[in-house]
């Protein structure tokens, strides 16, 4: 059963500057810098959240930092957006999932498109189905508009964590 609204949760994103720390470009109106999801994030992010109702969404700006040689943002921080995007969303729209840590048993991504240094990278997810330990989502990230990656995965249902901290996969 989803949530009425982000209201309602503790405040775990703070404001986003017009720009992101290189100075990119801007953050969609709406998008929150999250506070805190964790050391790697802090070192690789940053990322964006967006939570009005059952709209939950996740974003980036590709940073030189995030691309491969050819200056493509490399697959491996796709991989680690997803891994977070999937996680959030479920604690962001599913009552079931609560503030439990969810850990990552399965991550499944289709890589469609490349995002280049520059793209808003931004990533909307659903949970398919919440048993007694498991939840099932799968999600689409687009970059600049244009779907650059499919994920679905597989989450541990674990113990609880503390309400003041994002929730991470």
């Amino acid at each position: 059963m989803p949530e009425p609204s982000s209201a309602d949760r503790p405040s775990d994103a703070a404001p986003a500057s017009t720009t992101d720390s290189a100075g990119a470009g801007a953050v969609p109106p709406g998008f929150r810098a999250l506070r805190t999801a964790g050391d790697f994030i802090h070192v690789n992010g940053p990322l964006y959240l967006y939570h009005h109702r059952d709209d939950v969404r996740l974003g980036f700006r590709v940073e030189r930092r995030h691309t491969n040689p050819m200056g493509i943002c490399h697959g491996g921080m796709l991989a680690s957006f997803c891994d977070m995007l999937l996680p959030i969303s479920a604690h962001r729209v599913n009552r079931e999932v609560g503030h439990r840590f969810l850990p990552t048993i399965n991550l499944q991504i289709d890589y469609l498109a490349p995002a280049k240094l520059g793209d808003w990278v931004e990533g909307r997810a659903e949970v398919l189905k919440v048993t007694r330990s498991l939840v099932f989502a799968q999600g689409l990230v687009t970059s600049n508009g244009v779907p650059c990656a499919r994920v679905s995965g597989i989450f541990k249902l674990g113990p609880p964590f503390r309400p003041d901290l994002e929730p991470s996969g």
